[in-house]
């Protein structure tokens, strides 16, 4: 394209993750002039896909240059490989799709819906999340814990993977449940799928520990609580995960079974995890005017006054942006996430001071794990992804961890996509699984809990890892303060139009992709487009335009 230089803009995105495209999509559909930037040369940013090569690539970048301030103390390993089989050894680079960003998506999220009236979903392909196991180390045997809806481990092993109940009907099928725990599981369900009866819970109850609340409310044992503590999807420990954040996950995850078809609640995109999404919704936005440039970052960021002089008037202020390369572009809008901004641009406020740090460990496995994908229903066909989660007492804890207690470690969400998604060859598997104990060797917690489950599924020759990428990422403390497009405060609009910059909040390394994120962008969408009235149109609600079709619409 032509030189960036001396060229003026409404609104420039830094930065080519998922809230940045969404933004810059919604954005340039609404008639906003857009440059939507990123300092590296690929898409995705925090969220982003890589084949083997492009994740080496990576890994050095994290490690060598200061580019990538979420990221550190990245490292590949590559286990000498036996050839015993064709799944036994690694494929080419550019057969696998290795996600930074595998959240599930829950079929009640509302990324979803505005993927459809956007017609973004015309380019992509979601794939469903099926059984979700728990492992239990004791050996399998009477009450509940028996084979009937589990794998029983091999001798070495000796423990059992089961299968969470989804609902109802899957817990009166489970013979391996007494009545009387039957009983008590259903009177939660009935609870956690009944939202109008929280506000009787939440006032005693909403700040205690969920464990004792399923202790002492519903005479459930450790056993029997630990696969409703996994449906929280909570990675701190169990006696931190308070009521509150437990019930509406829950009601979540058992009211988004069966939306889209029998026995899944989740999905996850095809190809490449959310950076799939973020690619797509770049190139629509491509398509309503937006002007994408990679390898061109913001070094820094100045006021400069046009016409006239009041304050109040953003259409009268703008920024003064110097990219790398030499370029000065001037915009009346500067939006990025933390680490897209400089620092010394961003408003005060919105400046992150606490920090915490989850280790990632993502592996390339020898064996598709079959036995871990059956049809999650009758009639259903098998899934792109399952769930597994290791309670801290099922896995050894190296011991030079220096963990006295296993009370001190959370459990382990393992979450395994299958060659389906297209981010492996076929006979071969992914998972990714994370933690935020804060430790420098905590990957090697994380590589036992894979190690563990390998041997649970009793395969011969036992699968193994074929590669694997682990890396720290940083994230603030606590949740951005996200706003509703309700909440949009007048004090807090003033304040936004005289700076002139916004900043999105980064993803949460979690393992879903949480309703915050995009009301976090409808809020931006609102705050820029305030003054053009019915001419903005709806937020991502996009008509096909005459003339054009389909395949050019979403090109």
């Amino acid at each position: 394209m032509e030189s960036l230089n001396d060229t003026e803009w409404d609104v420039l995105i830094s930065g080519t993750g998922l809230p940045q495209s969404l933004l810059a999509l919604a954005l340039s559909r609404s008639g906003q002039k857009v440059l939507h930037i990123d300092q590296n040369d690929y898409y995705g940013g925090a969220e982003a896909a890589f084949s083997l090569q492009e994740a080496e690539a990576w890994v050095e970048q994290v490690n060598g240059a200061p580019q990538t301030p979420d990221f550190h103390q990245a490292c590949i390993r590559k286990p000498t490989s036996d050839g015993e089989a064709s799944g036994s050894q690694l494929g080419f680079s550019r057969a696998y799709s290795i996600s930074l960003a595998p959240h599930l998506l829950y079929t009640r999220s509302n990324l979803i819906p505005a993927l459809v009236s956007s017609k973004v979903y015309r380019q992509l392909e979601f794939l469903a999340v099926g059984s979700w196991w728990i492992y239990d180390k004791e050996e399998g045997g009477q009450g509940e814990t028996g084979e009937a809806h589990g794998m029983r481990a091999n001798e070495e092993q000796r423990g059992t993977l089961r299968r969470i109940p989804g609902g109802r009907e899957d817990v009166f099928a489970d013979k391996s449940i007494d009545l009387r725990s039957t009983r008590s599981l259903m009177k939660f369900l009935k609870l956690a799928a009944d939202p109008a009866a929280f506000p009787t819970v939440l006032p005693e109850w909403g700040p205690r520990p969920f464990d004792e609340y399923l202790g002492s409310q519903f005479k459930m044992s450790p056993r029997l609580q630990a696969p409703l503590l996994a449906l929280t999807l909570s990675t701190d420990l169990s006696n931190q995960t308070t009521v509150a954040y437990a019930l509406p996950r829950i009601h979540r995850h058992l009211t988004s079974i069966g939306l889209f078809g029998p026995g899944f609640g989740a999905v996850l995109p095809k190809w490449g995890g959310l950076a799939e999404i973020a690619q797509v919704a770049c190139r629509a936005g491509a398509v309503g005017g937006g002007v994408y440039v990679l390898k061109k970052g913001i070094e820094c960021v100045e006021k400069s006054s046009h016409g006239s002089t009041n304050t109040e008037d953003a259409e009268s202020i703008l920024s003064v942006v110097s990219l790398q390369g030499g370029d000065v572009v001037k915009a009346r809008w500067i939006i990025g996430t933390p680490t897209a901004l400089p620092n010394d641009a961003m408003p005060d406020a919105q400046k992150q001071s606490i920090i915490v740090e989850v280790t990632h460990l993502t592996a390339v496995i020898s064996s598709p794990l079959i036995a871990l994908f059956p049809p999650p229903a009758e009639g259903s066909t098998p899934p792109a992804g399952v769930v597994v989660i290791m309670p801290s007492a099922s896995f050894d804890i190296p011991p030079f961890l220096g963990i006295s207690s296993i009370a001190q470690v959370p459990a382990i969400y393992l979450i395994i996509h299958s060659s389906d998604t297209g981010e492996c060859p076929e006979g071969q598997c992914i998972i990714y699984t994370s933690t935020n104990l804060a430790h420098s060797s905590a990957s090697c917690l994380l590589e036992s809990a894979i190690d563990t489950l390998l041997s649970s599924v009793n395969e011969q020759p036992k699968p193994k890892i074929l590669w694997s990428l682990s890396y720290a990422q940083q994230h603030p403390a606590t949740p951005p303060s996200f706003i509703t497009s309700n909440e949009v405060s007048s004090s807090q609009t003033r304040s936004d139009q005289q700076s002139g910059i916004l900043v999105l909040g980064n993803l949460d390394p979690s393992l879903v992709l949480e309703d915050d994120v995009l009301r976090d962008v409808r809020a931006k969408w609102e705050l820029v487009t305030a003054d053009d009235g019915d001419e903005r149109g709806g937020f991502m609600q996009f008509v096909d335009r005459e003339g054009i079709g389909e395949d050019e619409e979403d090109a």
